[in-house]
């Protein structure tokens, strides 16, 4: 799975600039950030490496361009087809990956760093890391679009803007997640997700008032909205976080 690993690298990388305010570069990024990695780990050595890095080529790209159209407010389904054929189309051919090699074996070995692991895995863990982030992000928000949680543009007062927290939130739950699903306690990851809904429920609460609880007059937010939205959107996070432990496994 070392394509796969430098398909989620350069698509995590890419939106991360993304969501830093960067646009019109960020395809020529990401393919850039693909094919450095696909060099540096010696994945160009095998005719099965340049078709798979082809083929992740394309998948980038097609995200990035459908992604950006899902943040325009159309194609919020197709965006998360492109996004999981990509990697359906890298799993399914992993066959034919080459092991990670070339200048990642050589710095893994010059490095001595206090853990020991393959090139292989090494790669992948970064892709999966780097999943984490933005692009977590932008999955959660296509899926709460694409199920009607959200509108397809953000509008003034919505659930997005109640619960804007998450934006930041998610990326460190999803990344407490697979550390500790890494680390083997699927147990204390649990405790994470249940301690979110503890700490969120106050809050949900008061959007059942027939104002703010500062007495400032807001009108009341439609709770089942807010409420779907935080569900919808907390459950996709952690699907995202424990498909990045099953692909670590």
């Amino acid at each position: 799975m070392t394509v796969l690993a430098a398909l989620l690298i350069a698509i995590g990388v890419a939106d991360l600039v993304r969501s830093l305010g960067v646009r019109r570069p960020v395809p020529i990024v990401g393919l850039g950030i693909l094919v450095l990695v696909t060099a540096g780990a010696g994945l160009l050595t095998t005719g099965g490496g340049v078709a798979l890095t082809v083929l992740a080529a394309a998948g980038v790209l097609a995200w990035l361009v459908t992604a950006e159209q899902a943040d325009h407010g159309h194609g919020h389904a197709r965006a998360l087809a492109v996004f999981a054929g990509a990697v359906l189309l890298q799993l399914a051919c992993s066959g034919w990956a080459p092991p990670a090699a070339g200048l990642l074996d050589s710095w893994l070995g010059w490095s001595r760093l206090p853990w020991t692991t393959s090139p292989d895995r090494a790669l992948l863990l970064v892709g999966l890391v780097l999943t984490q982030l933005a692009t977590g992000n932008r999955l959660v928000r296509l899926v709460l679009v694409t199920t009607g949680a959200l509108p397809p543009r953000p509008v003034p007062g919505g659930a997005d803007g109640e619960l804007r927290g998450g934006r930041l939130l998610g990326p460190l739950e999803r990344l407490f997640v697979l550390g500790l699903g890494l680390a083997g306690e699927l147990t204390a990851a649990g405790l994470v997700i249940a301690a979110k809904g503890l700490i969120r429920w106050p809050e949900l609460r008061s959007y059942s008032r027939p104002e703010a609880p500062d007495g400032s007059g807001r009108p009341k937010s439609d709770i089942d909205k807010v409420t779907e939205y935080f569900l919808v959107g907390s459950f996709v996070s952690w699907l995202v976080a424990l498909g990045a432990l099953v692909l670590a496994a």
